[in-house]
């Protein structure tokens, strides 16, 4: 059958047609870049951490006649000075969707002296879940965040609470890889968190007026959804994205952001599901620790002896104070858990 004979609507399913805001090929070629970034509807303003980078990334998809701006929250006092400089910057976006920050990060205020001056500022939850990944701390001073200083790990900033305390106890290495085991991880609770995970980001999402119950359940209808206990999967972002474009009144496309984008924080440290907590979630787990790469570089790859080994180094030559971590202080305070480790 020629082109020709074909129904005109069965022809017209052969062609793509280019959405408003696609480049239309008809268009002369000096225009054509000045089409496709063509962004003129209402501004978007998205301050925060990392995970907010994600959104404000899944929202210039989603909304792509919208300019979106990324506020990272660890350079506020840099880029803005005084909060009042800050509240300037928001006022000239349309729309302004911020995480949570304490005072301390820039002079003059926190969040609440921003939501103060401008009320449409609509807060959005920080994703923090460690039900996949019971065993991550942080090591160092962390009670104030405008001075975090935290001890470096071979994965960033994120150690392992059994290495730490096998450390601080006097433990080889080859002993401290015997404690990965299920029995062990059973005695220290890393079998029974997800019901105070669960209860911990739902409550605390709440707490800014935007549950997250039905969010949870389908995340967890697809499997582990965190990379970390701090970075989220990319569909996790995108969730939070549709959601606030759509309770503020803007049309999401209907696209998935992994499709379109990738995941950028699976660029980032990976930290492994241990096979007995994967067991125990009906998922595949692994002892493969990823660092975060260099540039272009492919990234080092840990197994368990050399991720142990690489933190021991670290221990090694680190001073008792740069060591602190409230789970391990309350492991070596309790005979219980010091006699865990010590019979192994």
């Amino acid at each position: 059958m020629a082109l020709n004979d074909l129904p005109r609507r069965a022809r017209s399913a052969l062609f793509l047609s280019p959405s408003s805001w696609a480049p239309n090929w008809a268009t002369p070629w000096r225009n054509r870049a000045r089409a496709a970034t063509t962004r003129d509807g209402p501004t978007i303003a998205v301050l925060g951490n990392c995970q907010a980078r994600g959104i404000a990334r899944a929202m210039r998809l989603l909304v792509p006649n919208s300019p979106v701006r990324y506020l990272p929250m660890g350079s506020l006092k840099r880029d803005h000075g005084h909060v009042d400089g800050l509240i300037r910057t928001l006022r000239s976006h349309d729309h302004v969707f911020s995480q949570a920050f304490p005072a301390g990060l820039i002079p003059g205020g926190d969040v609440a002296t921003l939501r103060a001056a401008d009320p449409r500022l609509r807060l959005f939850p920080s994703i923090v879940f460690s039900a996949f990944h019971p065993d991550m701390v942080y090591v160092g001073q962390a009670s104030d965040l405008a001075a975090l200083k935290l001890t470096p790990s071979p994965m960033g900033q994120y150690h392992s609470a059994i290495v730490l305390t096998a450390h601080r106890l006097g433990l080889d290495a080859g002993r401290t890889a015997g404690l990965f085991r299920a029995d062990v991880f059973a005695r220290l609770g890393y079998l029974d968190h997800w019901d105070p995970a669960v209860r911990e980001l739902v409550g605390a999402a709440a707490a800014l007026g935007f549950g997250l119950e039905r969010e949870v359940t389908r995340w967890a209808r697809r499997g582990a959804f965190m990379h970390l206990m701090n970075h989220p999967k990319v569909h996790v972002l995108g969730d939070i994205a549709r959601r606030l474009l759509q309770e503020n009144g803007l049309a999401p496309e209907p696209v998935e952001i992994e499709d379109y984008l990738g995941d950028e924080l699976a660029q980032d440290v990976v930290w492994p599901i241990y096979p007995p907590v994967a067991e125990h979630f009906g998922l595949t787990g692994s002892y493969l620790f990823k660092a975060k790469p260099r540039g272009d570089d492919f990234p080092t790859l840990y197994d368990l002896p050399g991720f142990i080994a690489a933190s021991f180094s670290i221990y090694d030559a680190s001073t008792p104070g740069a060591l602190a971590c409230p789970r391990v202080e309350a492991w070596l305070a309790a005979p219980e858990i010091v006699a865990l480790f010590r019979t192994g």
